[in-house]
């Protein structure tokens, strides 16, 4: 795999797995982990994979149609529909402990599993109803959305289809469910998988895979308008290289432990769990370069499947409920705020909350799907239902676009999205909406491409972690935020944008009209990166391209239903190849920022030499040790990009100028010194000679 980068867990993330095991143990639930041996003596190819034949389970999202629910059911009803989620998980768990009997005995599934699971969802719905009917009016036709599906298994090529009336997402269709898995572990004679591969067997497939340069480039930004908002705000968190997570949703799920049922990744707020209070938030530490910033940022980790054992391993959320494997610390973590192209932006209310993406789109279908995947070298090219494919000495790439539109009034929704939009691909928001800051996440891993000819035995396959029976699909991938910035300092970001500044850690404020219009150097046509020069990466935040490209639905409007969704749009620092240029990409020079993305502070303070900032681009990444020259770095821009910790608004400034302008002072003083010098020795020579 040749990667040194890659962290095992540290003594502080084994602290944090084992007071989560302590604390959700006891769940009751079986592991199913089963790992075979990469090396066996007789030299055959052993996949490291189980699947379950008895493919998954899908019921529909009972807490997506909650749109209206009074505060005085809020607590009730989040407790209820958190239950929900633990029944499937518990109902998928013995879907695959059960196999062998389903295959026996066609009948056992529903007899077993799935009426059992429609009583419980039935009781679960009726109390939903209860609770707001005590404090308003009892919810409409939620008894329907008690039945749920049992879908066939992955027939190894991405298709999947219904065991019965099934009415899926996008990528649903197609297999047979007699289709079940070789008994060589999950591996089809052709070299790919059967059923649902994955180290705890509940995926990823060779089939969740594509190869990056394969796509063709789809990004493509919105034309800002006369009265756009071009700045940026760039804030710096570190990577989580200090291990803190959980299985805990706050927003979705709070007072209720693995209310996620896969871990997070946490950067910013440390206080973040299932029980967190907003004084216990405003109260905490944070991660943050600038302590004003203690806003929590959270994701799903990543995990490759190779058989390690994390501290998780047998904790619900963990490895009992098929996130297994070793957790991949990101290499980079950028957060950048940004504009909207068409209006200025108004400050976010304190305490808001943003879910983006579906973590069960794929029982769900796209509608509210919004993560992007892709390559550093690639970013014009966005994948939203593939993990990449990326070529040697180019990274990872996973972007989010959150909503860019408030209704003005609300902090949170009951279905936690309602209250928040996406802006249309011009800019503009819903009726009754107000544009905000856009953020956009940008996180970076050092992985290798999987070997899918063997499932992953050479080269492990990698996937973020999910709800058991989501089967690690990439198109479940989401971010979550909650805005605890200080005021002041929301002040500041929402003047740097609207004024069209860089700001924000590690940011030079040149004061540039349009700061967001030269993202990164966008090799879209580098399909074989340079080891080490991080393919071109984008250092700029994506986001930087066009706060409207959280508009996705220019990418595919068919398929995501906020239209602004589609992560084809979502990689703004690539989407526009002939936009960015490699010599005004702000290059971070700060070497302590490189493995953190931690970076010196800086509000926007207007550069003393903003067009010497523009031409200084260095590399800040703890492998290739950032001290390439301005020069070198214009003509590489793509170590500039994969090696730069905050690749928006990190402008160098040379103390003092540049080197031009240190020549123009120091070439004449020194011809001086030479005239003078010269002088001496003519007379101290005539002396001489005079003698």
């Amino acid at each position: 795999m040749g990667r040194s980068t890659r962290r095992r867990p540290t003594g502080a993330r084994r602290a944090t797995f084992a007071a989560v095991a302590l604390m959700l143990g006891g769940g009751g639930l079986v592991a199913a982990n089963v790992y075979a041996s990469a090396t066996e003596d007789d030299g055959t190819q052993q996949a490291r994979t189980l699947s379950s034949p008895a493919g998954t389970i899908d019921c529909p999202d009972v807490g997506s149609k909650l749109t209206a629910v009074p505060d005085g059911a809020r607590e009730d009803v989040a407790k209820e529909l958190a239950l929900l989620d633990q029944q499937i998980a518990d109902a998928y768990q013995r879907l695959q402990e059960s196999a062998q009997a389903i295959q026996q005995d066609a009948g056992f599934a529903d007899s077993a599993i799935m009426n059992p699971l429609k009583d419980k969802r039935t009781a679960t719905i009726e109390r939903i109803a209860i609770a707001i009917e005590r404090v308003g009016e009892r919810p409409q036709g939620l008894e329907s959305l008690a039945p749920c599906t049992l879908r066939a298994a992955d027939s190894g090529n991405g298709d999947q289809t219904d065991a019965g009336q099934n009415e899926g997402g996008d990528n649903q269709a197609g297999a047979e469910q007699g289709g079940q898995q070789p008994e060589n572990g999950g591996q089809s004679g052709d070299g790919g998988q059967a059923g649902n591969g994955g180290q705890a067997g509940n995926g990823p497939v060779a089939a969740d895979f594509t190869d990056i340069t394969a796509v063709q480039p789809n990004v493509t930004g919105p034309a800002l308008q006369k009265g756009a908002s071009r700045g940026t705000f760039t804030t710096s968190c570190g990577v989580n290289e200090n291990g803190l997570f959980n299985s805990d949703n706050v927003i979705v799920a709070p007072g209720v432990s693995n209310g996620a049922h896969h871990f997070h990744d946490y950067v910013g707020n440390q206080a973040n769990d299932a029980f967190a209070s907003d004084e216990d938030l405003a109260n905490a530490e944070t991660t943050c370069v600038d302590q004003g910033d203690k806003s929590s940022y959270f994701w799903p980790v990543l995990r490759l499947q190779n058989g390690t054992q994390e501290q998780d391993a047998g904790s619900p959320g963990g490895g009992i409920e098929g996130n297994a494997g070793e957790i991949v610390t990101p290499k980079q973590v950028t957060m950048t705020f940004v504009g909207n192209p068409r209006s200025k932006v108004t400050e976010m209310p304190r305490l808001l909350r943003i879910i983006t993406g579906d973590a069960k789109a794929f029982v769900n279908g796209t509608a509210n799907a919004n993560a992007s995947w892709s390559c550093t070298g690639f970013e014009d090219r966005q994948l939203k239902d593939k993990y990449p494919l990326c070529p040697q000495g180019s990274d990872v790439v996973r972007t989010f676009k959150f909503q860019s539109c408030w209704d003005g009034q609300n902090i949170d929704s009951a279905n936690h999205r309602t209250h928040v939009a996406f802006a249309a691909a011009d800019g503009s928001c819903p009726n009754g909406f107000t544009a905000i800051p856009q953020l956009v996440q940008r996180i970076v891993y050092d992985v290798d491409a999987p070997s899918l000819q063997d499932g992953g035995r050479t080269t492990p396959l990698f996937a973020v972690d999910s709800f058991p029976e989501q089967l690690h699909k990439p198109v479940t991938d989401h971010g979550d935020f909650i805005n605890v910035f200080d005021e002041d300092l929301m002040g500041q970001l929402v003047d740097c944008i609207n004024e069209g500044r860089e700001c924000g850690v590690g940011a030079d404020d040149p004061g540039q009209e349009e700061p967001t219009e030269a993202p990164t150097t966008p090799p879209a046509g580098n399909d074989d990166p340079k080891p080490g020069d991080g393919g071109g990466e984008q250092t700029d935040p994506p986001a930087t391209e066009e706060p409207a490209t959280e508009e996705p639905a220019t990418e595919e409007p068919a398929t995501e239903a906020p239209a602004t969704q589609e992560p084809a749009t979502e990689e703004p620092g690539k989407g526009e190849p002939g936009n960015e240029a490699p010599a005004t990409e702000p290059a971070q020079d700060d070497e302590p920022t490189v493995s953190s993305t931690v970076a010196p502070k800086s509000y926007g303070t207007p550069s003393a030499d903003a067009d010497n900032d523009q031409a200084q681009a260095g590399s800040g990444d703890g492998d290739n040790d950032a001290n390439a020259s301005s020069g070198a770095a214009q003509t590489q821009p793509a170590d500039v990009g994969d090696d730069t910790e905050d690749s928006l608004g990190t402008k160098p400034q040379a103390v003092g100028g540049n080197l031009a302008e240190t020549g123009t002072t120091l070439w004449p003083a020194m011809a001086g010194a030479v005239l003078l010098i010269g002088g001496l020795l003519v007379l101290i020579r005539a002396r001489r000679t005079a003698r």
